[in-house]
């Protein structure tokens, strides 16, 4: 199959492939990361690898970034340098992911990944911060929204999860709301099947992606079609460049199982439930993100939304797709809160 239907198609992972091996410069990554500096701080035990950017201004907010599968720090690379103009930076690679280190033992959930967080934040030297998140970042940072820490300022999200059920309370769906409930069954439907996996048996699925280079290439690339604004095609959202620096992450480090685990770690428990989120937050609907949310029906979960924001472009990866509207949003958001 030449079109997508049935994932990504034979022909265009033949061209990036090829592209791969002969013509993408292969010390790209390397020369992007080491414009920042970035370093591995032991926290309980964990080596967690982060980028740790620090600003110029006296009044600079200090600000945790958390990426998300099949993402990486790499996300953020266009985005740091304007944003470090308001905000300590300090973005860390996930468990399992990057240059952190790999869970030995089952616990490395959302829950803990958020421990984690504030402890590395404490150890940096920030007592008071903030926290942003799309996709596990998300889920992540309105998980420490939850839990509350005491440093915990507010957070900013572009990528929410909302009860259905709480929206029906609210009377008549507008038809935005009544588009959006839809989208629950078609990701299930449609778009699901690696978080399945990924969520069941991770070992498997990983010595498959870890034994080849265009496996692995070819289970990310494709999130980059379904997952972002395009005209058809992933490239029109994000460079091809970009997605092979976001590729090389996971292949230089083997990080495809101990990726994939993270699902397996967390689907069930804190993730099924909707309890709310008093923590103060700010929310950006990028539209062409997996699933939206009206205002009412965040206000429905995060109990002290202080902005609801509605850029005008960008989908699942909002700081590769768009980034002066990433930067924008968060600087938005941030401001927002107390």
């Amino acid at each position: 199959m030449e079109d997508w239907s049935q994932g990504i198609p034979l022909a265009y992972v033949r061209e990036l492939a090829e592209y791969w091996a002969s013509d993408y410069d292969m010390r790209r990554l390397e020369t992007r990361l080491n414009r920042f500096p970035q370093q591995r701080t032991e926290v309980d035990g964990f080596g967690i690898h982060h980028l740790h950017v620090r600003s110029e201004n006296p009044d600079a907010k200090p600000l945790i970034m958390t990426h998300g599968w099949p993402g990486s720090v790499v996300e953020f690379l266009n985005v740091i340098e304007p944003l470090s103009e308001d905000f300590q930076l300090v973005v860390p690679s996930l468990p399992g992911y990057g240059w952190s280190d790999k869970p030995e033992t089952a616990g490395t959930d959302i829950v803990r990944i958020g421990q984690l967080w504030d402890g590395l934040m404490r150890e940096l030297g920030y007592e008071r911060y903030y926290a942003q998140g799309g996709d596990w970042g998300g889920i992540i940072t309105w998980t420490m929204g939850q839990q509350q820490p005491v440093g915990l300022l507010g957070i900013h999200l572009n990528m929410a999860i909302c009860s259905p059920e709480e929206l029906m309370k609210l009377g008549e769906l507008t038809e935005e709301e009544k588009f959006q409930v839809s989208r629950f069954p078609w990701y299930q439907e449609q778009e699901a099947g690696y978080a399945i996996e990924q969520g069941t048996k991770p070992q498997t699925v990983g010595y498959g992606l870890a034994d080849s280079p265009v496996g692995q290439l070819a289970w990310i690339a494709e999130k980059f079609h379904g997952w972002t604004e395009n005209e058809g095609h992933p490239e029109d959202a994000v460079s091809r460049d970009e997605i092979l620096d976001n590729v090389m992450v996971y292949w230089l480090t083997n990080s495809a199982a101990s990726s994939a685990r993270l699902y397996w770690q967390s689907i069930g428990g804190a993730l099924r439930t909707f309890d709310p989120i008093p923590v103060p937050a700010a929310y950006s609907k990028f539209p062409g993100e997996i699933l939206t949310f009206s205002e009412r029906w965040v206000r429905t979960r995060f109990t002290d939304l202080r902005s609801y924001s509605e850029p005008e472009r960008g989908g699942h990866f909002a700081a590769f797709e768009e980034p002066d509207l990433f930067v924008e949003e968060v600087r938005k958001g941030i401001a927002a809160l107390p």
